[in-house]
């Protein structure tokens, strides 16, 4: 039975759904002024995993994953630019979309934004104003009043009185409380905004994923996830909105994936110490990039070196290797491979213990191949590359790979292949020291040649 680490609980707890056999997730998307980084790509990728294991196993899912496309450095991103906001907003969301196509990451069923909304957000603000949860202030601002919701840091883990102590001094008057944050933005000059009961402007942040989140999913539903940096205050608020605004239970499941590290530091831009998606792609290929941050439980922080993208790209390389010898069958539907696979991914989406039975998967193909055993390798690597599927690895050709050496820059595949004619020529002629040079030639620049039956076949190493 599939097991989730529930941050809510701060336990492992079996996965229940509440309707048989559906599953409804919603994951705090892009705030879309950049590119993409690291960060972004690893939550990208871990719910990316997420939803096609729950698909695997027979789950009807509906999958929710929102754009935040109007805030304060959107706004200030446009305005330095000297653009429209909404130009700025679509580059950048394209941009997104290329990122995540490169890296294997299937689209969300839904992907709403945050303008797109604005109904719902006004509707929900309205709710929580006529329960009490909210009011106008002085600046003109709608503040929702932390201290009407009694629940208040039960996912955080942080006490009221703490955070009322630790406020800064200098409390904006508007406020009641320096706990209070802002469901709705007065507008200022020059800034986009749109009609609402309290005037022109535009939503807070907080208030866009509860309103979305209802719209596409309903008041209750199984999951909601996103970075570990969104527990507090984003998802306490959201928490706090959504049980207030519906009268109901908000989400049974919250799972938040770890940070991205460089140098034991977060990677992040406000920090300076990010690499974008395509500055990585331009190094290695994008399946090396998934498979990197697969190596990691997607709870632990996933540390950013070319140590461990080479580490990544060597067994990818195995896998490919494999799949190159051995053509896949029909994987049968049987097979301990497979048992131990879903146990390792009914154990919190635990991706390495998962990458690590298809390394003993793979070794299995090899030994069966060497006995002479053709059927059984054949559908034991058919199982490998429909396991692989399931955590978006082993899409690529298995030629193309590991011609391409997995992102490896060097000699392009038409160079290799006119020398390797060349040396075909030199030892059909006998003259094989001009064959030992040319391999040798191949080999400095990384290239790996492999000799056989049906001719000679090569990969980057």
């Amino acid at each position: 039975m599939l097991k989730i680490y529930n941050s809510l609980t701060r336990q492992k707890e079996n996965f229940q759904p509440i309707e048989d056999g559906r599953v409804r997730m919603y994951v705090c998307g892009m705030t879309v002024y950049d590119y993409c980084h690291l960060g972004h790509a690893r939550v990208l990728v871990v719910f990316d995993v997420v939803a096609r294991y729950f698909r695997h196993q027979g789950y009807e899912l509906t999958y929710v994953r929102n754009i935040t496309d109007i805030d304060d450095k959107i706004i200030q991103r446009a305005a330095e630019n000297g653009e429209a906001m909404g130009d700025l907003t679509e580059r950048f969301i394209h941009a997104m979309h290329e990122d995540e196509a490169a890296l294997g990451v299937n689209r969300p069923d839904h992907e709403p934004r945050a303008t797109e909304n604005l109904d719902g957000i006004i509707e929900m603000i309205q709710t929580l104003e006529e329960k009490g949860y909210a009011y106008q202030g002085e600046n003109g601002d709608v503040f929702y009043a932390v201290s009407r919701f009694q629940d208040y840091g039960r996912l955080s883990g942080k006490r009221t009185e703490d955070l009322r102590s630790g406020a800064r001094v200098a409390v904006e008057e508007a406020k009641r409380d320096p706990l209070d944050f802002v469901l709705w933005k007065k507008a200022k000059p020059g800034e986009p905004s749109w009609p609402s009961p309290w005037g022109d402007g535009r939503p807070g942040w907080h208030i866009e994923c509860s309103a979305m989140s209802r719209a596409h999913l309903g008041k209750h539903f199984d999951i909601h996830g996103g970075g570990m940096d969104l527990k507090f205050p984003h998802h306490e608020n959201e928490i706090a909105q959504s049980c207030a605004a519906n009268d109901s239970p908000f989400v049974n499941y919250w799972m938040h994936n770890g940070f991205v590290q460089i140098d034991e530091e977060k990677m992040s831009k406000s920090l300076g110490n990010f690499f974008t998606v395509r500055e990585v792609l331009k190094v290695y290929a994008p399946e090396v990039v998934r498979m990197f941050m697969l190596n990691s439980h997607y709870r632990s922080p996933l540390n950013y070196s070319t140590e461990n993208l080479d580490t990544a790209r060597a067994g990818l390389e195995r896998f490919y290797t494999v799949l190159r010898e051995v053509k896949p069958g029909s994987a049968p539907s049987q097979s301990s491979y497979r048992d131990r696979f879903s146990e390792a991914m009914n154990d919190d989406f635990n991706t390495p213990e998962a990458l690590a039975v298809l390394f003993d998967l793979a070794r299995e193909v090899n030994r069966l191949r060497d006995s002479g055993e053709l059927d059984q390798a054949s559908s034991h690597a058919g199982l490998l590359l429909e396991l692989g599927g399931v955590l978006g690895i082993l899409q690529d050709d298995a030629e193309s790979f590991l011609q391409g050496g997995g992102g490896a820059e060097g000699l392009d595949a038409a160079t290799v292949e006119a020398m390797i004619e060349q040396r075909k020529q030199a030892r059909k002629e006998r003259d094989f020291a001009e064959a030992d040079r040319i391999r040798d030639e191949l080999q400095a620049q990384g290239i790996v040649l492999e000799d056989g039956p049906e001719g000679t076949k090569w990969k980057r190493g």
